[in-house]
């Protein structure tokens, strides 16, 4: 990474249970270089589970030092891909946990860029230059009708459904789909990684605020969480807040901080002496994903969402039909070239022998498979023996023609020639 003395990442992690819950699903991070946020879901024994596991596998990448930001990108998601089947792991071990799972917006600072991956609906902001700008795009069902036209984004922040996944981490699929990206950031970027009891009760323009006015790190994320709760955040509410060379930073920690269900006592023991460098020769073999291809989802039982599902299997029966026409077209096509060609060879005939006699054939003298591709047309009388030995070894060798006329005067150039 970029000398730790010319570059300081300042981070700050702050998390509560919210007004309503008994327990805080969420998990975060603050590192030296890595900052995650994984909001947890399935039931009270479930959510906090899959969430403290995915933090803590992947903060395992903290200790490493990228050479460049695609290592980071490939270390993050093999990280999350090794979160989700331990995850699976841990409900094959625990089926009372079956359907548990977790959002996950990562971020690791590389030098002059960041490398982001993401999962659900937690999310990455950005505040640069008084601009705040959302940088990951939440994997919900309300942003799939955005996406496709059915509703506006106003629309979808107010939507009963707003809260129902299409993508997480968890024992329902087991090569779940991840975003990845790589952005350039600049000193004074103030990035922000939230959960979405954030997200909900707080308008963009009151994050953007928050963030403009705190002076350090820790004032934005404590900022924003009390102003969560004071909109009555019924949900659980995580907030972490990154410095990037900010002026009046303090030098970055050289520790790392746990929050929410994967705290387990707080502060964890991660000096920066003891970062090392990240071996991935394999980097160029396993290309990364960042396209957002799209995903299956569970079944709701209101009519809209049972017409998107009619609409995805529409979409799927649609896409197999025009595979079975693209070769049912293929297969016509070499059906109508085979058929030219062998009318092409039946307006061919040549003079061989049949047996010990002479004979017009039509078509030619090959085969396709079992398929003969020429017929005996007439066997004359005019047998091998009575040939010179000349014309015995042209007709053996066969004498193609371009018409039965033809054809029949060879024939009879043959008798002649035996004396007939």
């Amino acid at each position: 990474m970029a000398d730790r003395v010319t570059t300081i990442t300042t981070g700050a992690a702050v998390s509560h249970v919210g007004r309503v819950r008994t327990n805080n699903q969420d998990s975060g991070y603050s590192g030296a270089a890595l900052f995650v946020v994984a909001d947890g879901m399935g039931g009270h024994a479930g959510g906090d589970v899959a969430s403290a596991i995915a933090v803590r596998r992947i903060l395992e990448t903290d200790r490493l030092e990228f050479a460049s930001p695609q290592e980071a990108e490939f270390a993050l998601q093999s990280a999350m891909t090794a979160a989700n089947r331990e995850i699976s792991d841990t409900v094959v071990e625990r089926p009372e946990l079956t359907g548990m799972g977790t959002t996950v917006s990562a971020m690791v600072r590389v030098g002059d860029a960041v490398t982001i991956a993401h999962i659900g609906d937690s999310r990455i902001y950005l505040l640069r230059d008084g601009e705040l700008s959302q940088i990951t795009n939440d994997h919900t069902f309300v942003q799939r009708l955005v996406e496709t036209g059915r509703i506006t984004p106003e629309e979808a922040a107010v939507h009963p459904r707003r809260s129902v996944l299409m993508r997480v981490l968890g024992d329902i699929d087991q090569t779940p789909e991840i975003d990845t990206s790589i952005l350039g950031t600049v000193p004074g970027d103030r990035w922000m990684l939230c959960s979405d009891g954030l997200s909900s009760y707080v308008s963009e323009e009151r994050i953007l605020v928050a963030l403009e006015g705190a002076p350090t790190a820790a004032d934005a994320a404590n900022g924003l969480v009390g102003e969560a709760l004071d909109n009555g955040a019924p949900d659980n509410v995580t907030v972490i807040v990154v410095d990037i060379d900010r002026p009046g930073s303090a030098t970055a920690p050289s520790g790392g901080r746990l929050v929410g269900s994967a705290a387990l006592g707080g502060e964890l023991d991660l000096p920066a002496t003891g970062r090392q460098h990240a071996r991935l020769p394999a980097l160029l073999l396993h290309p990364i994903r960042t396209s957002m291809p799209e995903a299956s989802f569970q079944p709701e039982s209101e009519d809209y969402l049972d017409a998107l599902i009619r609409e995805d299997r529409r979409r799927l029966w649609r896409r197999r039909l025009t595979w079975l026409g693209a070769v049912a077209l293929l297969l016509g096509a070499v059906a109508l070239a085979a058929f030219v060609g062998y009318r092409y060879t039946q307006t061919r005939f040549y003079v061989g022998f049949d047996g010990d006699r002479v004979a017009v054939f039509q078509g030619v003298q090959n085969s396709i498979g079992p398929l003969r591709l020429s017929h005996v047309v007439r066997v004359t009388d005019l047998e091998r023996s009575a040939l010179s030995p000349f014309t015995r070894s042209q007709i053996a060798e066969t004498i193609s023609t371009s018409s039965l006329a033809a054809a029949e005067s060879v024939v009879e150039n043959a008798k002649s020639d035996s004396g007939g």
